[in-house]
Protein backbone atom coordinates (compact mmCIF):
# COMPACT_ATOMS: atom_id res chain seq x y z
CA UNK A 1 0.00 0.00 0.00
CA UNK A 2 1.35 3.43 -0.93
CA UNK A 3 2.21 5.78 1.86
CA UNK A 4 -0.13 8.67 2.49
CA UNK A 5 1.11 12.16 1.62
CA UNK A 6 2.85 13.85 4.51
CA UNK A 7 4.01 17.35 5.28
CA UNK A 8 7.61 18.44 5.80
CA UNK A 9 9.26 21.75 6.46
CA UNK A 10 12.31 22.38 4.29
CA UNK A 11 14.85 25.17 4.81
CA UNK A 12 15.03 27.36 1.70
CA UNK A 13 18.63 28.29 2.51
CA UNK A 14 20.36 24.94 3.09
CA UNK A 15 17.72 22.36 2.14
CA UNK A 16 17.54 20.68 5.56
CA UNK A 17 14.31 18.73 6.24
CA UNK A 18 12.38 19.33 9.49
CA UNK A 19 9.36 17.40 10.73
CA UNK A 20 7.79 20.45 12.35
CA UNK A 21 7.98 24.19 11.84
CA UNK A 22 10.46 26.29 13.79
CA UNK A 23 11.55 29.88 13.56
CA UNK A 24 15.21 28.96 13.14
CA UNK A 25 16.83 26.24 11.05
CA UNK A 26 18.94 23.91 13.18
CA UNK A 27 21.37 23.20 10.32
CA UNK A 28 22.35 26.63 9.01
CA UNK A 29 21.03 28.92 11.77
CA UNK A 30 18.96 31.12 9.46
CA UNK A 31 15.63 32.51 10.67
CA UNK A 32 12.23 32.22 8.96
CA UNK A 33 13.49 29.97 6.16
CA UNK A 34 11.36 26.85 6.83
CA UNK A 35 8.61 26.41 4.23
CA UNK A 36 5.93 23.74 4.34
CA UNK A 37 6.15 21.31 1.44
CA UNK A 38 4.16 18.15 0.83
CA UNK A 39 5.63 14.85 -0.33
CA UNK A 40 4.00 11.82 -1.81
CA UNK A 41 5.92 9.19 0.12
CA UNK A 42 7.92 10.69 2.91
CA UNK A 43 11.61 11.53 2.96
CA UNK A 44 13.45 10.34 -0.12
CA UNK A 45 10.32 9.81 -2.16
CA UNK A 46 10.69 9.97 -5.90
CA UNK A 47 9.50 8.25 -9.07
CA UNK A 48 8.34 4.68 -8.69
CA UNK A 49 11.19 3.46 -10.90
CA UNK A 50 13.70 5.08 -8.53
CA UNK A 51 12.02 3.80 -5.37
CA UNK A 52 11.78 0.21 -6.53
CA UNK A 53 14.24 -2.17 -4.93
CA UNK A 54 16.49 -4.01 -7.37
CA UNK A 55 19.56 -6.13 -7.05
CA UNK A 56 22.81 -4.27 -7.61
CA UNK A 57 25.10 -5.07 -10.50
CA UNK A 58 28.87 -5.20 -10.45
CA UNK A 59 30.78 -2.39 -12.11
CA UNK A 60 34.22 -2.59 -13.68
CA UNK A 61 37.12 -1.34 -11.59
CA UNK A 62 40.16 0.21 -13.22
CA UNK A 63 43.45 1.83 -12.22
CA UNK A 64 44.60 5.42 -12.00
CA UNK A 65 47.01 4.98 -14.91
CA UNK A 66 45.64 5.05 -18.43
CA UNK A 67 44.98 7.16 -21.49
CA UNK A 68 43.32 10.54 -20.89
CA UNK A 69 41.12 12.16 -23.48
CA UNK A 70 40.39 15.86 -23.45
CA UNK A 71 36.75 16.73 -22.87
CA UNK A 72 35.08 17.69 -26.19
CA UNK A 73 34.19 21.36 -26.12
CA UNK A 74 31.98 23.77 -28.02
CA UNK A 75 33.94 26.98 -28.58
CA UNK A 76 31.68 30.02 -28.73
CA UNK A 77 34.19 32.41 -30.29
CA UNK A 78 33.63 34.94 -27.47
CA UNK A 79 37.15 34.93 -26.04
CA UNK A 80 36.36 36.11 -22.52
CA UNK A 81 33.51 33.60 -22.16
CA UNK A 82 35.68 30.75 -23.42
CA UNK A 83 38.42 31.79 -20.98
CA UNK A 84 36.04 31.70 -18.01
CA UNK A 85 34.64 28.29 -18.99
CA UNK A 86 38.11 26.83 -19.49
CA UNK A 87 38.07 26.73 -23.28
CA UNK A 88 34.39 26.48 -24.20
CA UNK A 89 31.27 24.57 -23.19
CA UNK A 90 31.94 20.90 -22.48
CA UNK A 91 29.52 18.50 -24.14
CA UNK A 92 27.36 16.67 -21.60
CA UNK A 93 28.08 19.16 -18.83
CA UNK A 94 25.82 21.40 -16.77
CA UNK A 95 26.80 24.99 -16.02
CA UNK A 96 25.22 27.33 -13.45
CA UNK A 97 25.41 31.09 -14.11
CA UNK A 98 24.42 33.52 -11.36
CA UNK A 99 24.32 37.30 -11.04
CA UNK A 100 22.34 40.26 -9.79
CA UNK A 101 19.11 41.20 -11.58
CA UNK A 102 19.82 43.30 -14.66
CA UNK A 103 23.56 42.60 -14.61
CA UNK A 104 23.50 41.15 -18.13
CA UNK A 105 23.17 37.37 -17.75
CA UNK A 106 20.50 37.06 -20.43
CA UNK A 107 22.41 39.44 -22.71
CA UNK A 108 25.59 37.39 -22.43
CA UNK A 109 23.80 34.09 -23.03
CA UNK A 110 21.88 35.52 -25.98
CA UNK A 111 25.12 36.66 -27.59
CA UNK A 112 26.71 33.26 -26.89
CA UNK A 113 23.71 31.43 -28.33
CA UNK A 114 23.83 33.56 -31.48
CA UNK A 115 27.59 33.03 -31.89
CA UNK A 116 27.22 29.26 -31.62
CA UNK A 117 24.20 29.19 -33.93
CA UNK A 118 26.25 30.96 -36.61
CA UNK A 119 28.69 28.06 -36.47
CA UNK A 120 25.93 25.56 -37.31
CA UNK A 121 25.19 24.30 -33.80
CA UNK A 122 21.61 23.69 -32.69
CA UNK A 123 20.92 26.05 -29.79
CA UNK A 124 17.72 26.00 -27.75
CA UNK A 125 16.93 28.97 -25.50
CA UNK A 126 14.11 28.32 -23.00
CA UNK A 127 12.93 31.24 -20.88
CA UNK A 128 10.70 30.91 -17.86
CA UNK A 129 10.71 34.61 -17.01
CA UNK A 130 10.35 36.37 -20.35
CA UNK A 131 8.03 35.94 -23.30
CA UNK A 132 9.36 35.09 -26.73
CA UNK A 133 8.63 38.66 -27.87
CA UNK A 134 10.90 40.07 -25.15
CA UNK A 135 13.75 37.80 -26.20
CA UNK A 136 13.26 38.86 -29.82
CA UNK A 137 13.45 42.53 -28.82
CA UNK A 138 16.76 41.88 -27.05
CA UNK A 139 18.08 39.98 -30.07
CA UNK A 140 17.17 42.90 -32.35
CA UNK A 141 18.96 45.34 -30.04
CA UNK A 142 22.05 43.11 -30.08
CA UNK A 143 21.90 42.69 -33.85
CA UNK A 144 21.59 38.87 -33.72
CA UNK A 145 17.91 38.44 -34.64
CA UNK A 146 18.82 36.69 -37.92
CA UNK A 147 20.67 33.80 -36.21
CA UNK A 148 18.85 30.40 -36.11
CA UNK A 149 18.41 30.18 -32.32
CA UNK A 150 15.33 28.20 -31.31
CA UNK A 151 13.23 29.94 -28.65
CA UNK A 152 10.55 28.76 -26.22
CA UNK A 153 8.79 30.15 -23.16
CA UNK A 154 8.08 27.21 -20.84
CA UNK A 155 8.56 26.29 -17.18
CA UNK A 156 7.54 22.61 -17.00
CA UNK A 157 10.56 20.31 -17.12
CA UNK A 158 8.73 17.41 -18.76
CA UNK A 159 7.42 19.67 -21.54
CA UNK A 160 10.90 21.11 -22.09
CA UNK A 161 12.48 17.66 -22.36
CA UNK A 162 9.79 16.51 -24.78
CA UNK A 163 10.30 19.61 -26.92
CA UNK A 164 14.08 19.40 -27.27
CA UNK A 165 13.87 15.65 -27.94
CA UNK A 166 12.30 16.33 -31.35
CA UNK A 167 14.72 16.47 -34.24
CA UNK A 168 18.48 16.73 -33.95
CA UNK A 169 20.00 16.65 -30.49
CA UNK A 170 20.74 20.24 -29.38
CA UNK A 171 24.36 21.16 -28.76
CA UNK A 172 23.47 23.72 -26.07
CA UNK A 173 20.32 24.24 -24.00
CA UNK A 174 19.93 27.50 -22.04
CA UNK A 175 17.34 27.60 -19.23
CA UNK A 176 16.56 31.02 -17.78
CA UNK A 177 16.09 30.53 -14.89
CA UNK A 178 16.25 27.41 -12.71
CA UNK A 179 14.05 29.04 -10.04
CA UNK A 180 11.08 29.20 -12.45
CA UNK A 181 11.15 25.53 -13.48
CA UNK A 182 8.87 22.92 -11.95
CA UNK A 183 8.49 19.19 -12.43
CA UNK A 184 5.56 16.80 -11.96
CA UNK A 185 7.73 14.67 -9.65
CA UNK A 186 7.47 17.26 -6.84
CA UNK A 187 4.31 18.68 -5.30
CA UNK A 188 5.75 21.94 -3.97
CA UNK A 189 5.57 25.36 -5.60
CA UNK A 190 8.14 26.55 -8.18
CA UNK A 191 11.20 28.15 -6.62
CA UNK A 192 11.21 26.01 -3.49
CA UNK A 193 14.14 23.82 -2.59
CA UNK A 194 12.38 20.61 -3.66
CA UNK A 195 11.43 21.95 -7.09
CA UNK A 196 14.80 23.57 -7.76
CA UNK A 197 16.68 20.42 -6.81
CA UNK A 198 14.37 18.07 -8.75
CA UNK A 199 14.33 20.28 -11.86
CA UNK A 200 18.11 20.68 -11.84
CA UNK A 201 18.57 16.95 -11.40
CA UNK A 202 16.30 16.19 -14.37
CA UNK A 203 18.16 18.59 -16.67
CA UNK A 204 21.58 17.35 -15.52
CA UNK A 205 20.46 13.75 -16.14
CA UNK A 206 19.43 14.78 -19.66
CA UNK A 207 22.82 16.43 -20.29
CA UNK A 208 24.78 13.39 -19.12
CA UNK A 209 22.69 10.93 -21.11
CA UNK A 210 22.58 12.82 -24.41
CA UNK A 211 25.85 14.78 -24.49
CA UNK A 212 24.16 18.16 -24.79
CA UNK A 213 25.57 21.05 -22.78
CA UNK A 214 23.06 22.67 -20.41
CA UNK A 215 23.36 26.20 -18.97
CA UNK A 216 21.18 27.03 -15.95
CA UNK A 217 20.66 30.64 -14.87
CA UNK A 218 20.28 31.21 -11.13
CA UNK A 219 18.97 34.13 -9.12
CA UNK A 220 21.23 35.78 -6.56
CA UNK A 221 20.33 36.58 -2.95
CA UNK A 222 21.07 39.82 -1.11
CA UNK A 223 24.33 38.29 0.12
CA UNK A 224 25.46 37.74 -3.48
CA UNK A 225 25.08 33.94 -3.45
CA UNK A 226 23.00 31.92 -5.90
CA UNK A 227 19.55 31.48 -4.39
CA UNK A 228 18.33 28.02 -3.47
CA UNK A 229 20.12 25.12 -1.81
CA UNK A 230 23.88 24.96 -2.14
CA UNK A 231 23.45 21.35 -3.21
CA UNK A 232 22.61 22.62 -6.71
CA UNK A 233 26.12 24.07 -6.97
CA UNK A 234 27.51 20.64 -6.09
CA UNK A 235 25.33 18.95 -8.72
CA UNK A 236 26.56 21.00 -11.68
CA UNK A 237 29.98 20.82 -13.33
CA UNK A 238 30.71 24.54 -13.25
CA UNK A 239 29.55 27.68 -11.45
CA UNK A 240 30.05 31.17 -12.89
CA UNK A 241 29.18 34.48 -11.25
CA UNK A 242 28.46 37.54 -13.36
CA UNK A 243 29.55 40.56 -11.31
CA UNK A 244 29.55 44.31 -11.73
CA UNK A 245 28.64 47.56 -10.04
CA UNK A 246 25.63 49.52 -11.17
CA UNK A 247 27.65 52.71 -11.61
CA UNK A 248 30.31 51.11 -13.80
CA UNK A 249 30.05 49.92 -17.36
CA UNK A 250 32.22 46.83 -17.03
CA UNK A 251 31.18 43.30 -16.04
CA UNK A 252 33.26 40.38 -14.76
CA UNK A 253 32.42 36.73 -15.36
CA UNK A 254 34.14 34.88 -12.51
CA UNK A 255 34.65 31.11 -12.33
CA UNK A 256 34.24 29.66 -8.82
CA UNK A 257 33.92 26.00 -9.80
CA UNK A 258 34.95 24.12 -12.93
CA UNK A 259 35.39 20.37 -13.19
CA UNK A 260 36.93 20.67 -16.66
CA UNK A 261 39.26 23.64 -16.23
CA UNK A 262 40.91 26.08 -13.85
CA UNK A 263 38.98 28.03 -11.24
CA UNK A 264 39.41 31.69 -10.31
CA UNK A 265 39.52 32.65 -14.00
CA UNK A 266 37.72 35.82 -15.05
CA UNK A 267 36.33 37.19 -18.26
CA UNK A 268 35.95 40.97 -18.52
CA UNK A 269 33.21 42.61 -20.58
CA UNK A 270 32.10 46.18 -21.18
CA UNK A 271 28.38 46.90 -21.29
CA UNK A 272 27.12 49.12 -24.09
CA UNK A 273 23.87 49.79 -25.90
CA UNK A 274 24.87 47.09 -28.40
CA UNK A 275 25.45 44.44 -25.76
CA UNK A 276 28.58 43.15 -24.06
CA UNK A 277 31.97 43.86 -25.60
CA UNK A 278 35.09 41.87 -24.74
CA UNK A 279 37.91 43.63 -22.88
CA UNK A 280 41.20 42.05 -23.90
CA UNK A 281 43.33 44.11 -21.50
CA UNK A 282 41.48 44.71 -18.20
CA UNK A 283 44.45 46.56 -16.67
CA UNK A 284 44.02 49.46 -19.09
CA UNK A 285 40.33 49.59 -18.18
CA UNK A 286 40.93 49.76 -14.43
CA UNK A 287 43.80 52.27 -14.75
CA UNK A 288 42.18 54.43 -17.42
CA UNK A 289 41.20 57.37 -15.16
CA UNK A 290 44.14 57.27 -12.77
CA UNK A 291 45.47 60.49 -11.20
CA UNK A 292 49.15 59.76 -10.68
CA UNK A 293 50.07 62.71 -8.41
CA UNK A 294 47.40 62.31 -5.72
CA UNK A 295 48.39 60.85 -2.33
CA UNK A 296 46.78 57.63 -1.16
CA UNK A 297 46.82 55.80 -4.51
CA UNK A 298 48.85 52.64 -5.13
CA UNK A 299 48.78 50.31 -8.16
CA UNK A 300 48.39 46.65 -7.23
CA UNK A 301 49.62 43.91 -9.56
CA UNK A 302 47.18 41.06 -8.96
CA UNK A 303 46.40 37.69 -10.47
CA UNK A 304 43.01 36.35 -11.53
CA UNK A 305 43.55 32.70 -12.37
CA UNK A 306 46.22 32.75 -15.07
CA UNK A 307 45.71 36.42 -15.97
CA UNK A 308 47.62 39.31 -14.35
CA UNK A 309 45.49 42.38 -13.65
CA UNK A 310 46.68 45.82 -12.55
CA UNK A 311 44.24 47.90 -10.52
CA UNK A 312 44.48 51.08 -8.46
CA UNK A 313 43.85 50.96 -4.70
CA UNK A 314 42.73 54.27 -3.21
CA UNK A 315 42.94 55.16 0.49
CA UNK A 316 41.76 58.23 2.38
CA UNK A 317 42.88 58.82 5.97
CA UNK A 318 41.22 61.82 7.61
CA UNK A 319 40.99 63.06 11.24
CA UNK A 320 37.91 61.65 12.93
CA UNK A 321 35.55 63.70 15.12
CA UNK A 322 34.13 60.48 16.57
CA UNK A 323 35.26 58.44 19.54
CA UNK A 324 35.28 55.34 17.33
CA UNK A 325 36.75 56.16 13.91
CA UNK A 326 35.05 54.89 10.77
CA UNK A 327 36.44 52.04 8.71
CA UNK A 328 34.82 51.77 5.27
CA UNK A 329 35.96 49.34 2.58
CA UNK A 330 34.76 48.88 -1.01
CA UNK A 331 36.16 45.99 -3.03
CA UNK A 332 38.33 44.40 -0.34
CA UNK A 333 38.01 42.41 2.89
CA UNK A 334 37.11 44.57 5.89
CA UNK A 335 38.78 42.19 8.35
CA UNK A 336 42.00 42.23 6.34
CA UNK A 337 42.06 46.04 6.44
CA UNK A 338 41.81 45.89 10.22
CA UNK A 339 44.76 43.48 10.29
CA UNK A 340 46.92 45.77 8.12
CA UNK A 341 46.07 48.76 10.31
CA UNK A 342 47.00 46.80 13.43
CA UNK A 343 50.37 45.75 11.95
CA UNK A 344 51.13 49.35 10.93
CA UNK A 345 50.41 50.56 14.46
CA UNK A 346 52.15 47.74 16.34
CA UNK A 347 55.33 47.32 14.26
CA UNK A 348 55.70 50.57 12.31
CA UNK A 349 54.51 53.20 14.80
CA UNK A 350 51.90 54.60 12.40
CA UNK A 351 48.80 55.65 14.34
CA UNK A 352 45.31 55.46 12.89
CA UNK A 353 43.33 55.47 16.15
CA UNK A 354 42.25 59.11 15.68
CA UNK A 355 41.58 58.89 11.95
CA UNK A 356 38.78 57.67 9.71
CA UNK A 357 40.01 55.21 7.09
CA UNK A 358 38.30 54.76 3.72
CA UNK A 359 39.58 52.20 1.23
CA UNK A 360 38.35 51.74 -2.33
CA UNK A 361 39.37 49.55 -5.25
CA UNK A 362 39.05 51.71 -8.36
CA UNK A 363 36.53 50.74 -11.00
CA UNK A 364 34.41 48.64 -8.64
CA UNK A 365 36.82 45.71 -8.95
CA UNK A 366 36.88 43.14 -6.12
CA UNK A 367 40.15 41.76 -4.76
CA UNK A 368 40.27 38.45 -2.89
CA UNK A 369 43.96 37.52 -2.77
CA UNK A 370 46.17 38.53 0.21
CA UNK A 371 48.88 39.81 -2.14
CA UNK A 372 47.15 43.20 -2.03
CA UNK A 373 48.31 43.78 1.57
CA UNK A 374 51.44 45.67 0.54
CA UNK A 375 49.59 47.96 -1.87
CA UNK A 376 46.96 48.73 0.77
CA UNK A 377 49.61 49.54 3.38
CA UNK A 378 51.45 51.82 0.94
CA UNK A 379 48.23 53.65 0.06
CA UNK A 380 47.33 54.12 3.73
CA UNK A 381 50.74 55.54 4.65
CA UNK A 382 50.73 57.75 1.56
CA UNK A 383 47.35 59.23 2.46
CA UNK A 384 48.30 59.76 6.11
CA UNK A 385 51.57 61.54 5.27
CA UNK A 386 50.19 63.40 2.25
CA UNK A 387 52.98 62.08 0.03
CA UNK A 388 52.15 60.73 -3.41
CA UNK A 389 53.69 57.40 -4.34
CA UNK A 390 55.82 57.07 -7.50
CA UNK A 391 53.58 56.96 -10.55
CA UNK A 392 55.62 54.24 -12.26
CA UNK A 393 55.62 51.74 -9.38
CA UNK A 394 53.45 48.71 -8.60
CA UNK A 395 53.04 46.89 -5.29
CA UNK A 396 52.29 43.29 -4.31
CA UNK A 397 53.07 41.15 -1.28
CA UNK A 398 51.43 39.57 1.75
CA UNK A 399 51.90 41.06 5.21
CA UNK A 400 52.20 38.75 8.22
CA UNK A 401 51.18 39.67 11.75
CA UNK A 402 54.85 39.99 12.70
CA UNK A 403 55.34 42.76 10.15
CA UNK A 404 57.29 40.60 7.72
CA UNK A 405 56.46 40.68 4.02
CA UNK A 406 55.76 37.20 2.71
CA UNK A 407 56.26 36.09 -0.91
CA UNK A 408 53.36 35.48 -3.28
CA UNK A 409 53.00 33.35 -6.39
CA UNK A 410 53.45 34.43 -10.02
CA UNK A 411 55.78 37.34 -9.27
CA UNK A 412 57.35 37.19 -12.74
CA UNK A 413 53.96 37.37 -14.48
CA UNK A 414 52.91 40.36 -12.39
CA UNK A 415 56.11 42.21 -13.27
CA UNK A 416 55.78 41.46 -16.98
CA UNK A 417 52.25 42.85 -17.04
CA UNK A 418 53.40 45.97 -15.19
CA UNK A 419 56.32 46.45 -17.59
CA UNK A 420 53.96 46.10 -20.55
CA UNK A 421 51.86 49.00 -19.22
CA UNK A 422 54.85 51.28 -18.61
CA UNK A 423 55.63 50.65 -14.94
CA UNK A 424 59.40 50.62 -14.40
CA UNK A 425 59.54 49.95 -10.65
CA UNK A 426 57.96 47.53 -8.21
CA UNK A 427 57.82 46.96 -4.48
CA UNK A 428 57.70 43.22 -3.90
CA UNK A 429 58.73 40.64 -1.27
CA UNK A 430 62.40 39.89 -0.80
CA UNK A 431 61.95 36.13 -1.38
CA UNK A 432 60.34 36.55 -4.81
CA UNK A 433 57.62 33.87 -4.69
CA UNK A 434 56.34 31.04 -2.54
CA UNK A 435 57.74 28.41 -4.87
CA UNK A 436 61.22 29.91 -4.86
CA UNK A 437 60.65 31.69 -8.19
CA UNK A 438 63.43 34.11 -8.98
CA UNK A 439 63.04 37.39 -10.81
CA UNK A 440 64.92 36.91 -14.07
CA UNK A 441 66.04 39.22 -16.81
CA UNK A 442 66.32 42.99 -16.54
CA UNK A 443 63.05 43.35 -14.63
CA UNK A 444 64.88 43.43 -11.28
CA UNK A 445 66.47 46.83 -11.89
CA UNK A 446 65.02 49.62 -9.76
CA UNK A 447 62.82 47.34 -7.64
CA UNK A 448 62.56 47.74 -3.88
CA UNK A 449 62.32 44.46 -1.98
CA UNK A 450 61.79 45.11 1.74
CA UNK A 451 61.92 42.28 4.25
CA UNK A 452 59.77 44.14 6.82
CA UNK A 453 56.82 46.48 6.45
CA UNK A 454 58.71 49.06 8.52
CA UNK A 455 61.27 49.34 5.70
CA UNK A 456 58.55 50.38 3.26
CA UNK A 457 57.07 52.89 5.71
CA UNK A 458 60.50 54.41 6.27
CA UNK A 459 61.05 54.68 2.52
CA UNK A 460 57.72 56.46 1.98
CA UNK A 461 58.28 58.80 4.93
CA UNK A 462 61.85 59.44 3.81
CA UNK A 463 60.64 60.81 0.50
CA UNK A 464 59.45 63.91 2.42
CA UNK A 465 63.01 64.77 3.44
CA UNK A 466 64.34 64.11 -0.05
CA UNK A 467 61.79 66.51 -1.55
CA UNK A 468 62.29 69.26 1.02
CA UNK A 469 65.21 71.04 -0.73
CA UNK A 470 63.30 71.08 -4.01
CA UNK A 471 60.24 72.53 -2.35
CA UNK A 472 62.24 75.36 -0.84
Amino acid sequence: MAKAPRTQFICQNCGAVHQRWAGKCDSCGEWNTLIEEGTAGGIGAGPASLRSVRKGRAVALTSLAGDIEDAPRIISGIGELDRATGGGFVRGSALLVGGDPGIGKSTLLTQAAAALARQGHRIVYVSGEEAVAQIRLRAQRLGVAHTPVELAAETNVEDILATIADGKRPDLVILDSIQTLWTDLADSAPGTVTQVRASAQAMIRYAKSTGAAVVLVGHVTKEGQIAGPRVVEHMVDGVLYFEGEGGHHYRILRTVKNRFGPTDEIGVFEMSDKGLREVDNPSELFLGERHAKSPGAAVFAGMEGTRPVLVEIQALVAPSPLGTPRRAVVGWDNARLSMVLAVLEAHCGVRFSQHDVYLNVAGGYRISEPAADLAVAAALVSSLTGLALPADCVYFGEISLSGAIRPVAHAQQRLKEAEKLGFAKAVLPLAGARSGEEISGDTGAGHFRPAELADLVARIAGSRRSRAPDDE
